[in-house]
């Protein structure tokens, strides 16, 4: 990295903004990779979203005013890795996951003290769904219930016919993100997923056997 960015005329003129494009591209490609993807692909793919991590950290060491290189960036990581795991690192017991979680959770607490607000640190950039599912949790733990999900195991009915502005079609899309988080389900994948069996039926209707 060190070299291409030395000697690459293309890779000198780019800054931290201009690679978030790719950043992305290349992190919704390793997504592709794990959910549907070979064993090859999912390699390459962690590879490439690994060349983004170092491509930035390299821009970073050429700041005039605040440097830091890539051994900086694992040496925070590793240190925030520690405090989060005490059950690991410092002698904590954690004999169950939702334990695991009361550690991480509280080290957390504790680094980002200065945040006054559950949505510090939600990133408005997130897929709409993804974010929905994301806000739902942070408006149950201050005890705020914004649309209770569908009872039942019975899927809900279309509620296409009854809406009548958008507004309603957000209240009914909402509901259905709720759903999925009240029964521990992620309502972007289950989104992605049906729309790479739609991307199948497509094309199979373009190119149907035997013709």
């Amino acid at each position: 990295m060190r070299a291409v960015r030395e000697r690459c005329v293309w890779t000198q003129q780019i800054d931290h903004r201009a690679l978030v494009p790719y950043l992305v591209e290349e992190a919704a490609e390793l997504v592709d990779a794990v959910e549907a993807g070979s064993r090859e692909d999912l390699r390459e793919e962690l590879g490439d979203l690994l060349w983004q991590v170092l491509f930035h950290a390299q821009v970073a060491a050429s700041d005039p005013d605040d440097p830091f290189d890539i051994d900086d960036v694992a040496r925070d990581l590793t240190e925030k890795m520690v405090r989060r795991h005490p059950h690991v690192f410092a002698g904590e017991t954690a004999t169950t996951p939702e334990e695991v979680l009361v550690h991480w959770n509280a080290a957390k607490a504790a680094e980002k003290h200065a945040r006054t607000s559950v949505l510090d640190g939600v990133s408005r950039h997130m897929p709409s769904l993804a974010l929905a599912q994301k806000l739902l949790g942070k408006a149950a733990s201050v005890g705020v219930t914004v649309v209770a999900p569908f009872d039942g195991d019975a899927p809900p009915p279309a509620p296409a016919p009854a809406l009548g502005d958008e507004a309603a079609l957000g209240d009914a899309l909402l509901a259905l993100v709720a759903t999925a988080r009240a029964r521990g389900w992620d309502a972007e994948r289950a989104l992605r997923e049906r729309l790479r069996d739609l991307e199948g039926e497509i094309r199979s209707a373009e190119h149907p056997r035997g013709s």
